[in-house]
């Protein structure tokens, strides 16, 4: 069959909002990519631009961004070359740190709405799913690539398609050989030092020779795998809502009550949210040295840039926050930036959460402050702010980032957390809500 229309059904679902970037390597998978993206977008009108990531890791690869821009022009597509530099760290291969730089140079090209399309195929679903086999990965691993995902900056709403991943290298050299088109060999392919190529040019011409359909197989499962992976991550969301607490954390109590492969499931989810990927070893340790220490311990186990630690029977993942600023007034209906996050004060005929007798021209946000005292509404009695940091189960590291709303010396309410008995309106009346947005790390 064609791969013309294979292309066009993969595309389904583009809008006339999209447009289209196309990661231009110049090599043979990405070079019919081009074609078929050029085609499709000559036809419907829809804007797309080719992307060339240069590295700099060969001399021959000093003449590829020339050959891009030739090639992209012939096929009435501009191409852009962003130069990039690769920076290995330890236990990073070159092709991981190439391909971390790679993405991350898409990533900055990318304007709101884009598509980014790749030229990952058939072949390379195989050799993914061979690689982490290797790996000893679970279900995440061996769901290998899906055809669309998201990608880069949340705000910006970019994809990442790959329409070609049901088609074989075979099939994209044979259209690259009908339409005449010139790509570029690159010669560290030929490099069985590289994993990827030790499976391409060693493993699978073997495997394929005995059993023709093998990568059709593999593909097979990599979809499987990707459907448990999905049952796997909607029955976590449903688990993970009774776990946490008011403070983010997790609870250990809870997670005991499960299973352990249901345990294991929401932990590893609950950690993924928070940018943390643990291996299997590393879960085991959090859950029993973190978990289950001994109530006066203050265990934790750190994960690359992150760590893992328990406070009154809960998990935790302490996030990097910046600076609290105190803001010296709040202004109603204006979203003020207190550094660690944003609050606004809004007025409400029904469901308020402060009073409609309070001057909020008189009230400040401020941070970490000693010797403050507050009565929680439905509570007897104040109590000092320290004990209510303990009883709200708040950890010590969260309490310089929590926002204090003050009139004067008089603790009007943590956002949030509670509001203090006095400034509490009666039920169904006027007054203001309080709305704080906390300020996630890694959210752009």
């Amino acid at each position: 069959m064609s791969l013309y229309p294979i292309f066009c059904r993969q595309m389904r679902g583009l809008t006339p909002d999209h447009s289209l970037v196309v990661a231009f390597s110049g090599g043979l998978d990405s070079t019919v990519l081009l074609a078929l993206a050029a085609q499709f977008a000559k036809e419907r009108g829809i804007a797309i631009r080719a992307v060339h990531i240069a590295h700099g890791l060969q001399d021959a690869a000093k003449a590829w961004p020339a050959h891009c821009t030739e090639v992209a022009a012939a096929l009435g597509v501009a191409c852009v070359t962003k130069a990039v530099q690769v920076v290995l760290g330890p236990r990073v291969s070159l092709e991981a740190a190439a391909r971390e730089a790679r993405y991350q140079a898409l990533s900055e090209a990318m304007q709101p709405n884009d598509i980014l399309l790749t030229g990952h195929h058939l072949d390379d679903q195989a050799e993914t799913l061979l690689l982490a086999l290797k790996r000893g990965a679970g279900i995440k691993g061996l769901a290998a690539m899906p055809e669309r995902k998201p990608f880069g900056c949340e705000r910006k709403q970019n994809q990442q398609w790959r329409p070609l991943l049901s088609c074989s290298r075979q099939s994209l050299e044979a259209y690259a050989t009908e339409q005449g088109l010139s790509w570029i060999e690159d010669p560290s392919n030929s490099d069985n030092n590289f994993d990827r190529n030790f499976l391409r040019n060693r493993i699978l011409p073997t495997l394929l020779a005995q059993w023709p359909s093998f990568n059709e197989t593999l593909s097979r499962s990599a979809e499987l795998c990707a459907e448990q992976l999905q049952l796997a991550q909607e029955w976590a969301e449903c688990d993970l809502p009774a776990l946490l607490n008011g403070a983010s954390g997790l609870n250990i109590d809870g997670l005991a009550a499960l299973s352990v492969a249901r345990r294991h499931n929401v932990l590893r989810h609950w950690l993924q949210q928070h940018n943390v990927h643990p291996s299997r070893a590393q879960l085991h340790a959090i859950w029993q040295e973190v978990a289950l220490a001994r109530n006066d311990a203050n265990p934790e186990v750190r994960l690359d840039a992150s760590r893992i630690c328990r406070y009154q029977d809960a998990l935790y993942v302490p996030q990097k926050a910046g600076q609290p600023i105190a803001l010296l007034q709040l202004k109603a209906e204006l979203w003020l930036d207190a550094g660690v996050g944003r609050l606004r004060l809004s007025w409400v005929e029904q469901e308020a959460d402060l009073i409609a007798e309070l001057d909020i021209s008189l009230l400040q946000l401020s941070f970490n402050i000693s010797g403050l005292r507050a009565q929680p509404q439905g509570r007897a009695g104040s109590r000092p702010l320290k004990k209510l940091w303990q009883e709200y189960a708040v950890p010590p590291w969260q309490r310089s980032q929590m926002p204090l709303l003050l009139q004067g010396e008089e603790l009007v309410a943590i956002p949030s957390l509670f509001i203090s008995q006095a400034y509490v309106p009666k039920p169904d009346q006027a007054g203001w809500r309080i709305e704080w947005e906390p300020k996630l790390e890694g959210k752009l």
